[in-house]
């Protein structure tokens, strides 16, 4: 497992059907029983990291713009759409879970479609216009074959939104407090591989969550929301994400030497 930890190469991206089919088992509803906050307060419409897809993504976005087809990868109820669901025409999300899907947001239609077990995804080449993919990967095993299916299926100049953790989210063979089974963070060194063979276009790269979850515990019983989901602690987080990004390390078991930003934040043009 030493090449696995170091962030060499990544878990489950070489397994063969039979290992992802029982990986795709036991996370299809994975997220759905985990004792959530976020998912509690969804049902309020309360999405924690609309600000941060703002910072981070949407504010990329061409303002003029209408997207014919856009797709969600794992986007559940559709609330991180919110902020551009008047320039999307049809909305798609690839979704595992029944126990996540909605009927509509904000009046807005969503088509439902289950993901192939292999990774394929169901649709024609050059189909989406824009493609979410907010912190899926790091649950599926096959990432590789799964980010060429996203490329696939995006037109010539169309936009992926992309957040991963780039931390091992500690050791995944082992249970661990509020995460589900299988998932673990992409080594970024195996993100900048895909994205160069797939020639992916950079449009921005910022890293985040530095910290949050040491200032989310220590203001738990005074904020009704976790700090991140906070517009000015994500610019802080920003800042600080940006002046420790060389300090990553993929996997530490160290709590007191993990001074650098857990997750990164790609806007990506095809």
């Amino acid at each position: 497992m030493e090449e696995y930890f170091k962030g060499q190469k990544l878990y489950g991206d070489d397994f063969n059907i039979e290992q992802i089919t029982q990986w795709y088992k036991e996370e299809e509803e994975g997220y759905a029983k985990l004792d959530s906050r976020e998912l509690a307060l969804l049902d309020q419409d309360i999405y924690l990291y609309e600000h941060i897809n703002r910072v981070h993504g949407y504010q990329y976005l061409d303002k003029n713009q209408t997207y014919k087809n856009v797709l969600g990868i794992g986007s559940a109820t559709g609330h991180e759409f919110l902020p551009i669901l008047d320039k999307v025409e049809n909305l798609y999300i690839l979704e595992p879970s029944d126990k996540l899907k909605g009927q509509k947001i904000k009046g807005k239609s969503i088509t439902y479609v289950k993901p192939q077990i292999n990774g394929d995804i169901i649709f024609e080449d050059g189909f989406f216009d824009l493609v979410t993919c907010f912190g899926v990967l790091h649950h599926i095993p096959n990432v590789s074959h799964v980010m060429k299916e996203i490329h696939r299926t995006m037109r010539k100049d169309g936009i992926l939104l992309l957040r991963e953790p780039i931390v091992s989210m500690g050791d995944w063979r082992q249970p661990r407090y509020a995460l589900t089974k299988n998932e673990r963070g992409l080594p970024e060194s195996f993100l900048n591989d895909q994205l160069k063979r797939l020639e992916f276009d950079i449009l921005s790269r910022k890293y985040c969550f530095t910290l949050s979850t040491l200032f989310s515990r220590l203001t738990q019983n005074i904020l009704s929301k976790p700090i991140y989901a906070y517009k000015p602690y994500v610019y802080f987080d920003k800042v600080l994400s940006s002046v420790f990004r060389n300090n990553v390390k993929y996997h530490t078991e160290n709590k007191f030497r993990r001074l650098f930003p857990q997750s990164v934040y790609f806007v990506l043009k095809k």
